[in-house]
């Protein structure tokens, strides 16, 4: 495909992320604005951060897929979490959706004052096809 997850010596090692991934050919390129822990109603699914990134992952899921692609084509992805809430849920729904087998993205977290109402995490992402 194109696409090499790097990891260089000298530099964190992490199965949740890789440290950069390079897209070495043209390829079709997929830029997924912010997705919320909003249903197809338009409504928040729960107060915690954990429901919330479920659905996030849903949403990705569902645009990737429409476009023929996956969560494992995604190469980046900014995460924003609003102040004092425990990030820890939002990972652990990440490990319930990622397949171990395949390269994590590169990501960015941010830790934000507040983001739509009722929200507590939302993410962009950038997929390759």
């Amino acid at each position: 495909m194109g696409i090499r997850h790097i990891n260089p010596e000298g530099l964190h090692r992490s199965p949740a992320f890789s440290q950069a991934v390079v897209v070495e050919r043209p390829t079709k390129t997929i830029y997924i604005g912010g997705q919320n822990g909003v249903d197809a109603a338009g409504k928040v699914v729960g107060p915690t951060v954990g429901e919330q990134s479920e659905q996030v992952f849903r949403n990705l899921a569902t645009i990737l897929e429409s476009e023929g692609a996956t969560l494992a084509n995604i190469v980046h992805w900014t995460i924003a979490v609003v102040d004092g809430q425990s990030f820890d849920e939002g990972v652990a729904a990440f490990q319930r959706v990622w397949n171990r087998d395949d390269p994590p993205p590169a990501i960015t977290v941010h830790v934000v004052a507040g983001l739509n109402p009722g929200c507590l995490v939302e993410i962009d992402a950038v997929a390759v096809v």
